[in-house]
Order: C-alpha cells, then sequence, then structure tokens
C-alpha cells in the first residue's frame, strides 16, 4: 500500500491525524515545549527552594539591621525587602536568559534550534515563561518571610497599578535579556565574565536597597535604562503611599518608559536574534571568526 492512508479510514481505526504546527501556533507550541521543562524541573528539584530563598533572605536581612542601627525611617525595612525579592528576577535573566544561548552551544542544542522551524524568539520566550515561574515562587517566599520577620506594613494605593508595573517591568527585564542572548552569544567565553560583572554593579545603580534617587537625578535616569530600576521604584512608590515620595519620577511616567522600554528591548531582540539566525543557516556558524 503506497502513500498515506485518507482521514476518514484513519478515523475508522481510531486514529488522529496529526496536524502540523505553523505560524502562530508553532510559535506558542515551542514557547509551552520550552516552559514546561523548566517548570517541572523546579517542581522535582525542591532543594532549590532552599538555597534559593533562605541564603537570599540572609543578605536582606544584613541590610535590615543596618538601617534598624542608624535608625532609618521604617519604609526603609520595606525597601531592602522589596528589593530583595527582586533580585530573583535579575538573576533569572542574567544567568537563565541572557547566557542561556552560549550555555545550549557548548551543550549542542544550539544547532539544532537554529535548523528547526521554530523561531529563536519562541524559544527564549519559553525560557523566560518557566524562568519567570520559579523565580516568582523565591520572590514571594523572600517578601512573605521577610515582611513576616521584620514586621513591614505595606500600604497599597492601586493594586491595579501596582499588577500593571509589575507585568510591563518583567516584559522590558525579560526583552532585555533575550537582547543580550545574543550579545553575550558572540561574546562566546567572555559571556560568563560579563555576567559577573554586571551582576554587582546592576544592585547599586538600579537602587536594590536603597531609594535610586539617593544616586542623584542625573546618574539615576542614567541607570534607567535597565528595567528593574523604574520598575521597583514605581512599586515602591505603590507599596507605601503613605510615605513621604522618594520616587525618581511618578508612577504613569515610570509606566510610560517602562512600556518604551520593552518596545525597544523586543525589536532589539528579534532584529539581533533574526540576523543569528540567517548567519547559522546561511553560513554554518553562529559567532564572528575569531583570528
Amino acid at each position: 500500500m503506497s502513500g498515506s492512508a485518507p482521514a476518514s479510514e484513519l478515523g475508522r481505526l481510531g486514529v488522529r491525524p496529526v496536524r502540523k504546527a505553523v505560524g502562530v501556533r508553532l510559535f506558542w507550541a515551542t514557547v509551552w515545549a520550552r516552559a514546561y521543562p523548566r517548570i517541572v524541573g523546579a517542581l522535582r528539584e525542591r532543594s532549590w527552594l532552599f538555597f534559593e530563598t533562605v541564603l537570599p533572605l540572609m543578605a536582606v536581612a544584613g541590610y535590615v539591621f543596618v538601617y534598624r542601627t542608624i535608625q532609618a525611617p521604617a519604609e526603609y525595612v520595606g525597601f531592602v525587602i522589596v528589593g530583595g525579592a527582586m533580585t530573583a528576577f535579575w538573576l533569572n535573566v542574567l544567568w537563565s536568559m541572557a547566557s542561556q544561548l552560549y550555555w545550549d552551544k557548548d551543550q549542542g542544542n544550539l544547532e539544532l534550534y537554529v535548523s528547526c522551524p521554530a523561531p529563536l524568539m519562541a524559544i527564549l520566550l519559553g525560557m523566560a515563561v518557566g524562568g519567570l515561574m520559579m523565580a516568582s515562587v523565591r520572590a514571594v517566599l523572600i517578601l512573605v518571610l521577610g515582611s513576616v520577620l521584620f514586621h513591614v506594613v505595606y500600604s497599597v494605593s492601586s493594586w491595579l497599578l501596582l499588577g500593571l508595573v509589575f507585568v510591563v517591568t518583567m516584559a522590558a527585564l525579560y526583552g532585555m535579556g533575550m537582547t543580550f542572548a545574543s550579545v553575550f552569544l558572540t561574546a562566546g567565553r567572555e559571556a560568563w565574565h560579563i555576567n559577573s560583572l554586571l551582576q554587582e554593579p546592576i544592585y547599586l545603580a538600579s537602587g536594590l536597597y536603597f531609594p535610586v534617587r539617593a544616586l542623584g537625578f542625573w546618574v539615576a535616569t542614567l541607570a534607567s535604562v535597565v528595567p528593574l530600576t523604574l520598575g521597583l521604584d514605581a512599586m515602591r512608590q505603590l507599596l507605601f503611599s503613605g510615605s513621604p515620595t522618594l520616587g525618581l519620577f511618578t508612577v504613569p511616567v515610570e509606566i510610560a518608559l517602562l512600556c518604551i522600554l520593552t518596545v525597544v528591548f523586543l525589536v532589539l531582540a528579534y532584529v539581533a536574534l533574526s540576523r543569528l539566525e540567517e548567519r547559522g543557516r546561511r553560513e554554518g556558524r553562529l559567532t564572528e571568526r575569531r583570528r
């Protein structure tokens, strides 16, 4: 018997015909396929909850005790707790997004990504969704445990705006991670050093443990290129509305800037990944030639 059986005959035999995913369906199927291993893997290896939650909470506690020793306003303790929770997302972007293509290249998976019909943008988005789930668990645990242990009182002015700020901050932050993914891949072995170089300076520039306005208006404005700076500043203004404002800009302005950063980083990521994919299929290489 030559050829494939008609769909009606397959139906009578109880065999469901396989539909080839194309277009939007292929894109979202790829996103889910890459997100699934990270979500399931986190549930199977529960020891990471201790190492990724309790140990970072110790660093947060150190800043809390410093603020209490110098008798800083009570809101500063809340600033530290919120900042400590947001470190989970920055570390996830830096180590699980920006470096992902470089690590996949070393493991031999990147060639499969480029040769398969699924776009690299969908593959990275799936990694972002899976990583976001893991980072959210860590952030929530740090926020809850820190708030209970140090008796932090929140005064939320608008839950709707708070949710909106968080969403656009994550979109811009992971868009930046997608952009860095192609940059780090081109950098080769230097990707590890770039990660280490960016980790601590961003803690300072984004004001993770203090109001970013303390850096001065122009320095803080320059640091706003990192979405974490604006997102954290806006969330603090909304979470501690009863205290005198220490924000860099007003919340609506920061939301608008975050939306702009989201578009910019996603466009840059799309262009960079498209060129990377085209080079890999045309020239058989994914990085620049080394002399």
